[in-house]
């Protein structure tokens, strides 16, 4: 065997290593909500769609579904107009403190979330709006900003200036240039970034978790009071809900800008 291919088969050894590390928890999460029995197993005992049938009959869990959905389409709403302006500013105009910019907005990602939710739950309680949905989405929003900004930097940094300078030659004004030139350009980023800012919010725990109370309990709520007692088959199969819907948004991207555009965006 010779070192080139010796170094291939290592390769793919630790790329099918990774599939597999990366795969399992779906697989067994998966495999665990099509269980006839009544605890978590697997492999499952028996096949049954029963525990799917059960989550469409639980009026707790549609609720929480439904308030996790409302929270993730306020989130959505809040940075697509903040995230597109933010980017396109950092990408095309020479923004004072740019680079101090760039690194505050990794403080998301430096600062503990459990310190970050903690500020957010004394600020929201001082409004005394805490309990409600709409903190929530302004709370997941705060904390996921920056992939939006990122995302949309990354389309607008392509932008060629040329493009609004021909149009400005041509009388338009800033707005029209804006709409017709700048918005067209940046949409892919809009679209990846929006994507993955309603995703991260439909699934954010902690930051929920210290902002919902009994009567307004979000899904990743829900199931962590659930799991507080007992573990049955139907959290798997709402698990199964939530990856179905990230895989139905990574196919939406796919078919909207392209899996390629978004990647080149991270």
């Amino acid at each position: 065997m010779t070192d080139s291919t010796s170094k291939t088969v290592v390769l793919w050894l630790f790329v099918a290593a990774a599939l597999v590390t990366l795969s399992a928890p779906t697989i067994v999460v998966l495999g665990a909500s099509f269980t006839a029995g009544n605890i978590i197993t697997f492999p499952p005992d028996g096949l049954s769609l029963k525990w799917y049938g059960a989550i469409a009959q639980a009026s707790d869990l549609r609720q929480a579904f439904l308030r996790s959905l409302i929270v993730a389409a306020i989130c959505t709403a809040v940075a697509i107009p903040v995230g597109t302006l933010a980017g396109i500013a950092l990408a095309k105009y020479r923004v004072r403190f740019a680079r101090s910019i760039q690194i505050y907005l990794l403080l998301p990602f430096t600062i503990p979330l459990i310190g970050s939710g903690i500020g957010m739950m004394l600020v929201f309680g001082e409004m005394g709006v805490l309990g409600r949905l709409w903190p929530v989405g302004i709370a997941c929003c705060v904390i996921n900003l920056p992939f939006m900004i990122w995302a949309v930097t990354a389309s607008a940094s392509n932008l060629s200036p040329d493009l609004e300078l021909a149009a400005a030659n041509c009388g338009a004004p800033p707005l029209q240039r804006f709409l017709y030139i700048t918005l067209p350009a940046v949409l892919p980023g809009v679209i990846t970034g929006s994507l993955l800012m309603f995703i991260l919010a439909l699934n954010e725990f902690l930051v929920s978790l210290l902002l919902v109370d009994a009567r307004s309990v979000t899904l990743p709520v829900q199931i962590y009071n659930s799991i507080r007692s007992i573990i049955t088959p139907d959290l798997a199969a709402i698990s199964v809900v939530f990856i179905a819907c990230a895989g139905l948004a990574i196919a939406l991207l796919d078919r909207l800008v392209g899996l390629d555009i978004f990647l080149k965006s991270k």
